[in-house]
């Protein structure tokens, strides 16, 4: 059975992984992924991850929790564009998560990136998750 939001289930194995006080959890490997990983590898959200190639044509992507003293350090991770529904803001729409403790991850014209690095850039595009 095909899989109708890939991100989205990337992000609830990251939500499960860390509830369950998981080191590491692995997801199918993809482009726009990776590119989501690096931004929570940027802000501190993760470890890090790694791609690797599990037979021909097949990536996976082993991706390291972060805890801080026994706890998560991702409190709340949410997907908020979804293929049912797109959501895109401009720029001086966004609205800063939990007053810009947390962060917005964007797909915009420059690449994926966060809310901070968009703002800087003053680029706006669709919300792809929320994270805090």
């Amino acid at each position: 059975m095909s899989m109708t939001d890939p991100l989205g289930d990337m992000l609830t194995r990251i939500r499960n992984g860390q509830r369950a006080g998981k080191s590491s959890v692995v997801s199918p490997a993809s482009k726009l992924r990776s590119t989501v990983l690096d931004v929570l590898v940027r802000e501190g959200y993760i470890r890090g991850y790694e791609r690797y190639n599990v037979r021909a044509g097949i990536d996976e992507l082993r991706i390291e929790l972060k805890y801080h003293e026994g706890q998560p350090v991702i409190k709340e991770i949410t997907r908020v564009s979804k293929p049912g529904r797109r959501t895109y803001s401009k720029i001086k729409d966004l609205p800063k998560v939990y007053n810009g403790l947390g962060i917005s991850i964007l797909s915009t014209p420059r690449g994926v990136m966060s809310d901070h690095e968009a703002r800087q850039a003053n680029v706006g595009g669709e919300v792809i998750a929320r994270v805090f």
